[in-house]
């Protein structure tokens, strides 16, 4: 049956096809900002007008090359990212980590506690919880394709498959994207507009977010268990194949060293962290309304010199899962503390990937090498990324996205307010699937929904929230979603398995949203 559905680069294209079709039936229009006088007070409002559409022809051709220079960011991420993963991965750390917690699991297992409810099932539980922390916090995303590289390894050597990698790192940082309880790119931006308070409404938004988990989480705990029971029943069983030969090696014992070139590199890391210290003595952090500083980089620093001496003396293997973890610290406070984005993000793991190679005794030359050979295996995934940027270059170039937004707003008027939140929702949830960027979608619509929710008695807290779940919930299926995409290329996972697996749950999910909706208009809330 599988063996028949379309390649995914097939898919994209038909999409793209589609789009294209749509800029011949949808007519053209565009929102401007304009001032308007109310009261002797000027407003800044988006209005839409109608414009002639460009009919897309040709152009679904030209679209897969804008489509790779608007994705461009994205694909030069996944490419360093891999090539550097790969640099390590020629250490072996990853694997001689993998063994060293498959054998501490196993001796949990003499405790009852741990028997019964299963070591594993709690390991994959905080794992979620901490990736929806992450998302739910500082919007995590983009950084997710970082980890699929290590966590489908480990879930496979766990007796899983692809899928549960994928899942306890990019759904759940989905999960906590959708509970957006201190997210600025699209809470804070969406409050911003609508004239909120930052950040308010976050005493429901904290109850939603523990109801959205808790339904994502088991629905990945059970796929988990039936797969460990039966690896076959597995969707991903026949393309795991690639990531169980890559595991068989990590079968072997290894030889335990710490050669003279890693003691070299802890100390050049050393002696650079200690100067980043007194440059950047305290960092200022921002989570939700609070503010503050906290000397971050030379309390990572002091831990870093101590635990790395204590990993040097076990084995070199031990000192790049250090360099890994700290690598990991370091982006979090980055990402939290100086607004980094992708650019840094993979500037630190290229940078990772070339100490790793440095600290096993590499020369330049073979660094070089598996750069390459990394790079070389991650580029379907960059491809597929680039291809699905084409998508909305050619609803964008037809100029159907803004009255696609302008027909659907205009279908809730003469609605009650459950209905009317609930028509916002709906519309959000379509607008996703074509603009999947949620701060580009709230500068979009809020700015419209907003004044709207005022006209027919809705409150603007639930107006933002039908933004936030609308936004939230299909950016784990949608084709358009670069990050989607490029994650399934990396964890080698067709995307026709991957909507099989997922469509039940982004039902459940998006169900769960509209009944989490229906208190916001029918019942006094804090902040609403």
């Amino acid at each position: 049956m599988f063996k028949k559905f379309p390649h995914t680069y097939v898919i994209i294209f038909y999409i793209i096809i589609v789009a294209a079709i749509c800029t011949w039936i949808i007519p053209g229009g565009m929102y401007a900002e304009k001032t308007i006088v109310v009261n002797g007070i000027e407003e800044k409002v988006m209005q839409f007008e109608y414009t002639k559409n460009i009919k897309q022809t040709w152009q679904i051709f030209a679209s897969l090359f804008k489509g790779f220079q608007r994705q461009s960011g994205i694909i030069v991420f996944i490419l360093m990212v891999g090539g550097a993963f790969w640099v390590m991965n020629d250490s072996k750390a990853i694997d001689a980590g993998i063994m060293a917690f498959l054998r501490f699991t196993r001796k949990t297992e003499h405790y009852r506690f741990f028997r019964v409810f299963g070591i594993n099932n709690l390991i994959l539980i905080l794992i979620m919880i901490m990736f929806s922390i992450f998302g739910a916090i500082y919007g995590m995303s983009e950084e997710t394709i970082a980890f699929i590289i290590i966590l489908v390894p480990l879930a496979i050597s766990m007796g899983y498959d692809s899928i549960t990698g994928v899942a306890v790192v990019f759904v759940a940082a989905g999960l906590g994207f959708a509970g957006a309880l201190l997210n600025p790119f699209t809470i804070g931006i969406a409050q911003s507009i609508a004239g909120l308070p930052l950040f308010s409404g976050i005493e429901y938004r904290f109850i939603c977010w523990l109801i959205i988990n808790l339904a994502g989480i088991s629905y990945i705990i059970r796929y988990a268990g039936k797969v460990s029971k039966d690896p076959e029943r597995s969707l991903v069983y026949a393309e795991d194949e690639y990531w169980r030969k890559a595991k068989s090696g990590t079968d072997r014992r290894f030889e335990y060293h710490t050669p003279l070139s890693a003691w070299l590199t802890f100390g050049m890391i050393a002696v650079v962290l200690v100067i980043f210290s007194f440059n950047y003595h305290q960092t200022p952090l921002k989570v939700g309304n609070i503010t503050g500083s906290i000397p971050a980089i030379p309390v990572l620093t002091v831990l870093f010199i101590v635990t790395g001496f204590f990993a040097l003396r076990k084995s070199v293997h031990f000192f790049v899962l250090l360099l890994l973890l700290f690598t990991i610290l370091f982006l979090m406070v980055g990402v939290m503390g100086y607004q980094w984005f992708i650019m840094e993000i993979a500037t630190l793991f290229l940078a990772m990937g070339i100490l790793a190679g440095a600290a096993v005794n590499n020369s330049p030359n073979k660094i070089v090498r598996l750069f390459l050979e990394g790079v070389k295996d991650i580029i379907p995934a960059a491809l597929v990324v680039g291809l699905a940027g084409g998508i909305i270059v050619i609803l964008e170039d037809g100029q159907v996205i803004d009255t696609i937004l302008f027909r659907l707003s205009g279908s809730m008027e003469s609605m009650g307010k459950v209905s009317t939140v609930g028509m916002m929702y709906v519309i959000q949830t379509i607008i996703n699937i074509v603009i999947p960027s949620g701060s580009a979608k709230a500068a979009l619509t809020m700015p419209i929904m907003a004044p709207f929710s005022d006209l027919v008695g809705l409150s603007r807290q639930a107006t933002v929230m039908a933004y936030q779940f609308g936004d939230g919930f299909t950016n784990m299926i949608t084709p358009t979603s670069g990050i989607l995409i490029g994650v399934l290329g990396i964890a080698r996972i067709p995307y026709g398995k991957w909507v099989k697996w997922i469509t039940p749950l982004i039902i459940i999910l998006i169900v769960l949203g509209f009944v989490m909706l229906i208190p916001t208009v029918t019942i006094s809330l804090p902040g609403f």
